[in-house]
C-alpha cells in the first residue's frame, strides 16, 4: 500500500513492509498518522502542525522530547564505544550506570541486571525467582502469580502472569500461573482522587490462591503498584503492604512491574518509595533513559543476587540468562543523561507537588462531560472511562484517539478508557488544552 500525503515531505510512502505492533494495520494505512518531529511536550506532523503529547510517547518520554543533553551524551558515546559484549567482557560506562541507578532504588534492591525492554525485564524477574528458588533448594516453587487487566509485557512469561485476554488468546499453553482479581470498582470508588479508600479483600484473595495452590509451590507474585495498559488502575490504601505482608509470610518473593510506574510518573523515584511497600525485585524501562533509547533493567535484592551467585560452581556461570544489548553502552550513556535531567530539574519529584493537584483538578473537571462514569489519577497519570453504552459497535478507544488527534492530542486508549501519561514537564496552559479537547471529542461522539 502507498499512501500519498499532500503538502509533505515526502509525498508517497510505501507501507507495505511494515507490520505495525498492537496497530489495526488496515485502518491505520488508510488513514495514517503520522509524526515527522517532537519538540518539548508536543509532536508535529508532515504539515508541522503540533500535537500535544498527553503520553509521553508510550508512557516513557518523562522528560520531553529533543532534550540535547541526551543526545549529546549518545553522540559522544558512539563516537567512543559503540558496542561491546556483555557476556565475558564489560566496559566501565556499564558498572557506572548500575552503581547510580542503585542510589534511586529502596534498600536492599541493589543489584541490577540490564535488558533491552520492559517485556524482558519480566522475563528476566521471572526467571531470576525460578532460579532464586531453585538454587536454594526448593525447586518445587514454580509456580507464578499475576493479577487480573495486568499487562507485564509480551513475551511468554509476561503474557503468561499478564491478564488481558488478548495478549494471551491464540498463543497457545503458557506458564503454569494464576491470577489475583483486579482492583477496579467503579461502584465504590468513582471519581476517586489518589488512592481509593482502603479495601484489602482483593489482597487477601492472595491468601485463598496461596491455600489452593500451597505455598510450597508458588515462586513469585507480580503486580504493577498502579496497572497502566489494563486502564489505569489504582490500587485501595493498604494494598500493597497487605500483598507485602502475605508474600513474606508465606515465603514467595514479591515484584513490582514499574515500567510505567518508575522514574517519576508518581511523584517519586519508583511507586515502591511512594507507597512505603519494598517488593523483592523492580522492573523498569521506558522512562529510565527517557524513551530514548532502548533499555531496561531488573533491580534484584541483595539476598536473591547473593543466593544464586555465591551457591553456583566455583568460575562458572552462575546465571544462564542475559541479551546481546544487555548494558548497551550507547543505552547506559543515553540512561546516565537522562538521569542528570531528572536531578537537575528535579522531575522524579515534580507529580507530588502544584502540577500534579492542576492534573487532577483539570481532569475531575470532566465528571460531568458525556458518558463519563469514572475519572481515576496519581501524579501525573489518569484515565477518564466512558460508559459502555457509547460502544455499541465495538469500544470506542480507536475512534476516541482518532478524534483527539485531529485536534491536536495525542491520548492513549483501551477499550472504553482514555488514559493520560504525559512528561512530567508539562504545563498547566498544556493540561488545559488537553482537557479541552477531552471535552470538545466526548461531546462531539456521545451528546
Amino acid at each position: 500500500m502507498t499512501t500519498k500525503i499532500k503538502g509533505c515531505r515526502m509525498t508517497a510512502i510505501n507501507m507495505d513492509a511494515f507490520w505495525m505492533p498492537f496497530t489495526a494495520n488496515k485502518d491505520f494505512k488508510q488513514q495514517p498518522r503520522l509524526l515527522d518531529r517532537a519538540e518539548g511536550n508536543y509532536y508535529f506532523n508532515e504539515q508541522q502542525q503540533p500535537i500535544l503529547d498527553a503520553t509521553a510517547g508510550l508512557w516513557c518520554v518523562n522528560a520531553g522530547h529533543g532534550r540535547h543533553q541526551i543526545a549529546d551524551a549518545v553522540n559522544r558515546q558512539l563516537r567512543s564505544l559503540d558496542y561491546a559484549s556483555p557476556f565475558n567482557f564489560g566496559h566501565s560506562i556499564g558498572f557506572e550506570f548500575a552503581n547510580r541507578l542503585v542510589q534511586y532504588t529502596p534498600d536492599p534492591l541493589n543489584k541490577v541486571f540490564f535488558t533491552n525492554s520492559g517485556s524482558e525485564a519480566v522475563e528476566s524477574a521471572l526467571k531470576i525467582a525460578l532460579q532464586y528458588q531453585q538454587s536454594r533448594g526448593k525447586s518445587g516453587k514454580f509456580k507464578l502469580i499475576g493479577r487480573e487487566m495486568a499487562y507485564h509485557g509480551v513475551n511468554f512469561g509476561g503474557i503468561s502472569v499478564g491478564g488481558l485476554t488478548p495478549n494471551r488468546t491464540g498463543f497457545g499453553p503458557l506458564l503454569e500461573t494464576d491470577h489475583l482479581p483486579h482492583t477496579l470498582d467503579i461502584e465504590k470508588n468513582a471519581f476517586s482522587r489518589g488512592l481509593p479508600a482502603e479495601d484489602l479483600s482483593k489482597a487477601d484473595a492472595l491468601e485463598a490462591l496461596i491455600n489452593f495452590h500451597n505455598a510450597d509451590t508458588i515462586a513469585a507474585v507480580i503486580i504493577e503498584p498502579i496497572s497502566g495498559a489494563g486502564g489505569v488502575i489504582m490500587p485501595p490504601e493498604g494494598y500493597l503492604q497487605r500483598i507485602r505482608d502475605i508474600c513474606t509470610k508465606h515465603d514467595i518473593l514479591l515484584i513490582f512491574d514499574e515500567v510505567i510506574t518508575g522514574w517519576g510518573r508518581l511523584g517519586s523515584p519508583f511507586a515502591a518509595t511512594e507507597f512505603g511497600v519494598t517488593p523483592d525485585m523492580i522492573t523498569s524501562a521506558k522512562g529510565i533513559t527517557n524513551g530514548v533509547m532502548p533499555l531496561g533493567a531488573v533491580f534484584v535484592s541483595d539476598h536473591i543476587h547473593d543466593q544464586i551467585v555465591d551457591n553456583a560452581t566455583p568460575g562458572g556461570i552462575e546465571f544462564y540468562h542475559g541479551y546481546t544489548y544487555s548494558a548497551h553502552p550507547v543505552a547506559c550513556a543515553a540512561g546516565l543523561a537522562t538521569l542528570d535531567i531528572y536531578d537537575e530539574e528535579q522531575l522524579l519529584t515534580r507529580a507530588r507537588g502544584a502540577i500534579g493537584d492542576y492534573f487532577a483538578d483539570a481532569l475531575h473537571s470532566l465528571k460531568d462531560a458525556p458518558k463519563v462514569i469514572d475519572i481515576r489519577n496519581y501524579g501525573l497519570v489518569g484515565a477518564v472511562q466512558f460508559d459502555a453504552s457509547v460502544a455499541a459497535n465495538g469500544p470506542i478507544g480507536l475512534d476516541f484517539q482518532k478524534n483527539c488527534f485531529k485536534r491536536g492530542v495525542m491520548v492513549r486508549t483501551m477499550g472504553n478508557i482514555v488514559a493520560f501519561s504525559p512528561p512530567l514537564t508539562i504545563e498547566p496552559e498544556q493540561i488545559d488544552q488537553l482537557v479541552k479537547v477531552l471535552r470538545e471529542t466526548a461531546e462531539e461522539m456521545f451528546a
